[in-house]
């Protein structure tokens, strides 16, 4: 982010940070959200802030920015029956912001959980043919996902199905071989670390309520297969 906002500030552009599922992350002491012009955050049930149905915000320090985006939310308006620009009905439910408001104090506490989930993670997996995350000291990451690399994920992936543990690929097709960028002209081959990780990540269970024996569990499994 350091290096972004710098290019940002040199050439007068604004930053609008994607912060959908790093509720909570830290980057050298400032929270994911706080660093651009605008942050989007996501509330989809899987977040580490989830709501019960489709919900998200939109974050601004500048209120210009904020004015307008009020406006965009519902339907250009400024007033009940003025309508300054074209908008959407993007405006969050009551009900969907009464369920975020009860579960946002928890936060914090389900984060630090998910982090002492992956630490346990990372120590089980030492010294196995799992490939674990890494984050530079500067980070805090709030683990979302806790995403392992094999070269067999497929097979391992399977191994782990029979054995009662699902898991997830965040995410199996690369973008520049997404079928809505047929027109770019880009190939198989044309990023190949890219299309490595696609085709090695795999997304081990993870949510605060995991226990260790679980962990335990599922880390006994992976070390089976071969």
């Amino acid at each position: 982010m350091d290096a972004i906002l710098e290019v940002a500030r040199r050439h007068n552009l604004r930053v609008i940070e994607d912060a959908a599922q790093a509720h909570g992350a830290e980057y050298r002491g400032r929270r994911a959200g706080t660093m651009g012009d605008i942050a989007c955050f996501s509330f989809y049930p899987g977040k580490n802030l989830g709501a019960y149905g489709d919900a998200g915000a939109l974050v601004t320090n500048d209120a210009t920015l904020a004015e307008r985006a009020r406006m965009l939310r519902d339907h250009g308006r400024r007033d009940k029956y003025e309508h300054l620009i074209i908008g959407y009905g993007y405006r969050l439910d009551a009900l969907q912001a009464a369920i975020l408001g009860a579960k946002l104090p928890h936060l914090d506490a389900w984060n630090a959980r998910r982090r002492g989930i992956a630490d346990y993670y990372t120590e089980l997996l030492t010294n196995t043919d799992i490939v674990t995350p890494y984050f530079p000291p500067h980070i805090t990451p709030i683990y979302h996902i806790y995403c392992v690399r094999h070269k067999n994920r497929d097979g391992l992936r399977q191994h782990l199905k029979a054995r009662g543990i699902e898991t997830g690929i965040h995410y199996p097709i690369p973008l520049h071989l997404q079928p809505v960028y047929k027109d770019l002209g880009y190939k198989v081959g044309d990023f190949p670390h890219t299309e490595k990780a696609a085709n090695e990540i795999l997304s081990l269970p993870m949510y605060p309520e995991l226990t260790d024996e679980q962990v335990q569990q599922i880390v006994e499994a992976v070390k089976e297969f071969k």
